[in-house]
């Protein structure tokens, strides 16, 4: 893929998942009041299932190039191969900080709903809402980079998507009301499609033969995203919600540091 296309290339997918979301969610609704149980979850059911089969047929089309003989044989070969590009590229470790601090805000929101039902006394049928406001926030930062790709350069967006995660933080901190929560979900929808740009950034730091192997460094190397949130329910049962969502504050901020070592100007 042309380096001046990718962040127009990852927006046009963000913009397309959203609003597919928004129509779904409607379509969704519609189905299950106009028919009756279980008749409406069995047509729901088909409708997701012919989909997912409409989907399959742009996978069989997809013609991949095999740019690398390299092959793997192991798990030990594996960890040798990350040593030594993590010897070679130091801009992949600092990658592999930035996944591990600026990460861990994609499962914000989800916490951000178990605080305003501990809090705020929200209902379960109000998720659905949350996520829509969401949706919206995704949809429309990710609008503004598609016709912007050209002007913004990833070291922009990513110290934009640090203070957004500040501001996300700190807000949820703040309320007293449900109704502000609408205003957190559109912007960690913001924050959310902002983080595409881990995905272009990973281009950016490997090569075109090694592209491949970098994926899976960076999946092996997603640590403290997946460890954290499970940590999660104990420190708020021993601390509280305000010792966690500062602590999550904190990891966020490490990140810049690992922006600024990687310097990507493209």
């Amino acid at each position: 893929m042309n380096e001046d296309k990718r962040k127009t290339f990852f927006s046009a997918r963000q913009i397309i998942a959203g609003s597919i979301v928004l129509i779904s969610a409607v379509l969704a609704k519609r189905v299950l009041t106009t028919f009756g149980y279980p008749v409406n979850f069995a047509h729901l059911f088909f409708i997701g299932a012919s989909l997912l089969l409409i989907a399959s047929v742009g996978f069989w089309n997809i013609i991949e190039h095999t740019p690398s003989v390299m092959k793997i044989k192991g798990v030990k070969d594996f960890i040798h191969l990350l040593k030594s590009e993590l010897s070679e590229n130091r801009k992949l470790a600092y990658f592999l900080g930035f996944i591990n601090t600026q990460g861990i805000i994609i499962s914000f929101l989800p916490f951000v709903m178990f605080y305003a039902k501990e809090t705020l006394n929200t209902q379960s049928n109000d998720t659905g809402y949350f996520l829509l406001y969401k949706v919206f926030g995704i949809v429309l930062v990710s609008l503004l980079v598609f016709f912007m790709a050209k002007k913004i350069k990833y070291n922009l967006l990513l110290y934009f998507n640090v203070i957004l995660s500040f501001m996300l933080i700190l807000i949820t901190l703040l309320i007293r009301d449900e109704h502000s929560l609408r205003y957190i979900f559109v912007l960690g929808g913001v924050v959310f499609s902002v983080t595409i740009t881990m995905n272009g950034l990973l281009l950016e730091v490997s090569g075109n033969e090694n592209r491949a192997l970098y994926t899976g460094f960076a999946g092996a190397g997603n640590i403290l995203p997946a460890l954290f949130p499970l940590a999660g329910g104990w420190i708020i049962g021993h601390f509280g919600f305000r010792v966690f969502f500062l602590l999550f504050l904190l990891i966020v901020s490490l990140s810049v540091y690992f922006i600024k070592k990687i310097d990507c100007n493209k």
